[in-house]
């Protein structure tokens, strides 16, 4: 039998979903450590680091699961007055469990509740995270004086003597949000305790709630039963909308009345599921000019450290690190080529150099699939002022095919997204991603150069290899995705899907 206690995350868990709340207590998921370089690992870090700001605390070194040795190493830190704060500090009130990210010793016996987050900004949910914790404490006499959430300084930017810890951290005063927060709690707890005590999991509908303030873990499971087509899953779906189907018990968007309001994509989205046929706008040859062939198809890859690593930059600044280029020319030949910066050093001058060297003496299309090349190429430009010619002519040159996809076709096996992922495999069939079992999206890839940069890689030669593989593969994709374009413009005869009549 799990134990039914409450906690930081449980009590989150709780006011975000009672549903979310029993599977996580009943049905819990096998612990596992945060992959080196993920968010969650660079959150843990930052975490520890926040301890430098306290100089002579002491830490609760008990697992999460040792509870009562935890609050037996709390009680002892707090009555030594040489310990100026407490990290993972133990305690328990009204069967709720919290460990106190750092409980800072003031004057006169009062205590400070801070709170470290590796965010940027203060949040709602931050809020009621330090609502439950001010409640233990209050409820176990713990005179609390001050509340802060401590969180990341993005204007913060490294010098050449390392991290200056006090710096980095901005300590926001939320005391007068949290109290009024745990006025609520009491309130609160029956609920969620009667949720708990539930044989089975209570009913709760899917909604936005299943991925606010967190992406549930359970949601694949609960929705498992809902249509293929769940109207849920259409894109830009508002509130009255969803109302108004639910309402006349319509759950599949292949079911939606085509009187039924709707924006331009989601009418061509539902005709093409009522249809079964792929919707082809007429007029995407024109929408392709311009694009070539020629052409050349560019990616990049970057990471966003939370913790800067190079002297001059910010926490999460965008640093590229790798990119790919395929080429078609007027022969119809396909040729590769590629760049993954040295991992022991700042990437974005090699970067931008190999960049700019690969393009020189060309005017053809460069084909991007999204607004991110322009946007971080622009931002090279500001950095690296000595390259911001050839830079802007690379701007110069771009063209974004998301756009067009966006506007002109949508196939089945899009499966209600535009990624590059869902678009090539459905225009080409036989391509895909499976194959890849390194690294096979661009989160996983900011996370792997990030173990390389900071020295945690096990096996760094395997994860080069899977970077320059996968973003092979998406610039690959794009050339799989415009070719495609052009066999449905170029097609004699071709109509345009049925749902285009009225929207065209």
């Amino acid at each position: 039998m799990p134990s039914c206690h409450l906690t930081k995350s449980r009590y989150i868990a709780g006011l975000q979903c009672l549903r979310r709340l029993w599977r996580l207590v009943h049905e819990p998921r096998d612990y596992e450590d945060a992959p080196p370089g993920s968010p969650l690992a660079m959150g843990e870090e930052i975490g520890r680091a926040a301890h430098q700001l306290f100089p002579g605390g002491g830490l609760v070194a008990e697992a999460p699961w040792q509870h009562t040795e935890a609050a037996k190493t709390t009680r002892a830190l707090m009555l030594d007055p040489a310990v100026s704060a407490i990290f993972e500090a133990a305690f328990e009130h009204a069967e709720v469990r919290i460990r106190v990210d750092v409980l800072e010793r003031l004057d006169g016996g009062a205590w400070g509740l801070r709170e470290v987050k590796a965010s940027t900004r203060v949040k709602d949910y931050h809020l009621d995270d330090l609502a439950i914790q001010a409640f233990v404490l209050a409820g176990v006499g713990v005179p609390v004086a001050s509340i802060e959430l401590l969180h990341v300084n993005n204007r913060y930017v490294r010098g050449g003597d390392g991290i200056c810890w006090p710096a980095y951290f901005t300590r926001a005063d939320v005391m007068q949000e949290v109290e009024g927060r745990r006025a609520a709690i009491p309130d609160r707890l029956p609920a969620m305790r009667a949720a708990l005590a539930l044989a089975a999991a209570p009913s709760v509908e899917p909604g936005a709630h299943c991925s606010s303030p967190y992406d549930c873990e359970f949601y694949g499971d609960c929705t498992a039963a809902k249509p293929e087509d769940w109207v849920a899953r259409l894109p830009r779906l508002m509130p009255k909308q969803a109302a108004s189907l639910a309402a006349l018990g319509i759950e599949a968007i292949s079911a939606i009345p085509p009187e039924f309001p709707l924006s331009w994509q989601q009418s061509v989205i539902r005709g093409v599921l009522a249809t079964g046929q792929p919707y082809v706008a007429p007029d995407l040859t024109r929408l392709l000019g311009g694009y070539g062939p020629p052409a050349a198809y560019l990616d990049f890859e970057a990471m966003m450290p939370p913790i800067p690593l190079y002297e001059g930059t910010s926490p999460y600044q965008t640093l590229p690190f790798q990119w790919s280029l395929h080429e078609i020319d007027a022969a119809d030949r396909l040729t590769h080529r590629e760049f993954l910066a040295p991992h022991d050093r700042d990437p974005r001058c090699s970067f931008a150099e190999t960049l700019v060297a690969a393009l020189a003496g060309s005017d053809h299309p460069i084909l991007v699939y999204s607004s991110y090349e322009q946007t971080q190429l622009r931002a090279l430009a500001a950095q690296i002022p000595a390259l911001a010619g050839p830079i802007g002519s690379i701007i110069a040159r771009l063209r974004d095919l998301l756009p067009v996809v966006r506007g002109t076709v949508y196939f089945p096996a899009f499966a209600f997204s535009n990624s590059i992922k869902s678009v090539a495999p459905a225009l080409a069939p036989g391509f895909g991603y499976d194959d890849l079992s390194d690294i096979a999206d661009g989160t996983a890839a900011a996370a792997a150069f990030l173990q390389l940069a900071c020295g945690q890689a096990d096996d760094p030669a395997r994860l080069r290899a899977g970077l320059l593989a996968y973003c092979e593969r998406d610039t690959l994709a794009m050339v799989e995705v415009h070719r495609a374009l052009m066999r449905l413009a170029c097609q004699e005869g071709a109509l345009p899907h049925p749902a285009a009549v009225a929207l065209s």
